[in-house]
């Protein structure tokens, strides 16, 4: 998780202490501390939670992002990593779409979309939420709209979220949706 972390860290993803990583194993996850560096992240900087409910069971604080991590989990029990980062062009236009109103954006014909696993490499629909200040009733809307067709997510002045079957996985799907964005925002 460290060296995931500070990888992201170092692109400027991951600003501050901002931005969570998580790692299923079995019925618990470890998830990063809320308020630390992800650039220097240690043993004592990871949090055991149940992973399905996100509920505390050993280390510091979570990260406030937890809700949504177990959201997903619960939603898909083969998921085995969640990030959360804030990549420059997924978090505008996650913001350009939120002031447009829209829920969700249409990405075509980018050869990087295969990178997500979509059942359609052609075109993707990445589901945008509100970046609400009472996370849960975010994580509570990302339990309710996915569907699993498209393992990304896009929060409204706040990001992106992604997830796999391993935390490599992961992370490379928040690198190909930080590719869409800039390639969307390049084209439109």
């Amino acid at each position: 998780m460290a060296e995931v972390a500070r990888g992201l860290y170092q692109r400027g993803w991951l600003d501050g202490t901002a931005g969570n990583l998580s790692v299923r194993i079995g019925d618990q996850a470890l998830i990063t501390a809320s308020g630390r560096s992800k650039g220097e992240l240690t043993d004592a900087d990871v949090v055991l939670v149940e992973a399905e409910t996100g509920a505390h069971i050993s280390g510091p604080k979570p990260s406030a992002e937890t809700c949504i991590h177990a959201a997903i989990y619960k939603a898909f029990p083969d998921c085995g990593a969640v990030v959360h980062a804030h990549p420059p062009y997924a978090t505008a236009v996650a913001a350009r779409a939120m002031a447009a109103g829209q829920e969700s954006v249409r990405f075509t014909d980018f050869e990087i979309i295969k990178g997500l696993g979509v059942a359609d490499p052609h075109a993707v629909d990445v589901l945008v939420f509100t970046n609400w200040s009472d996370v849960p009733r975010i994580a509570a809307e990302v339990g309710e709209r996915v569907d699993g067709s498209v393992p990304v997510l896009l929060i409204g002045h706040h990001g992106v979220t992604a997830w796999g079957p391993t935390l490599e996985i992961a992370r490379n799907r928040v690198e190909c949706i930080e590719a869409l964005c800039r390639l969307h925002l390049l084209t439109n």
